[in-house]
């Protein structure tokens, strides 16, 4: 499995729609592989914080795609400090 962090704005003030929407879309997720390990609401730049587990990049840009409407997000590729310390050599 990769990490994923997403950095996301909201477009518009989120409503209790939008998060029962976003609600459903993670239970899709669910199936395709995808694991929320933690999801923040932020101050600052951010409105919102998402770190979650998927597949491959693939499974990641689709979930990103599904919520374009409702947010600009940026997703990084996290890779765990144990893993990244073997590569520098």
């Amino acid at each position: 499995m990769m990490h994923f962090i997403t950095l996301a704005k909201f477009r518009n003030k989120p409503t209790k729609e939008n998060i029962e929407e976003n609600k459903k879309k993670m239970e899709i997720e669910a199936k395709e592989g995808v694991k929320y390990l933690g999801i923040y609401y932020t101050l600052g730049r951010y409105d919102a914080i998402m770190i979650f587990e998927a597949p491959n990049e693939k499974v990641a840009m689709k979930t990103a795609i599904r919520r374009g409407d409702v947010l600009a997000q940026e997703t990084l590729v996290a890779i765990p400090a144990e893993e990244a310390r073997k590569l520098v050599a």
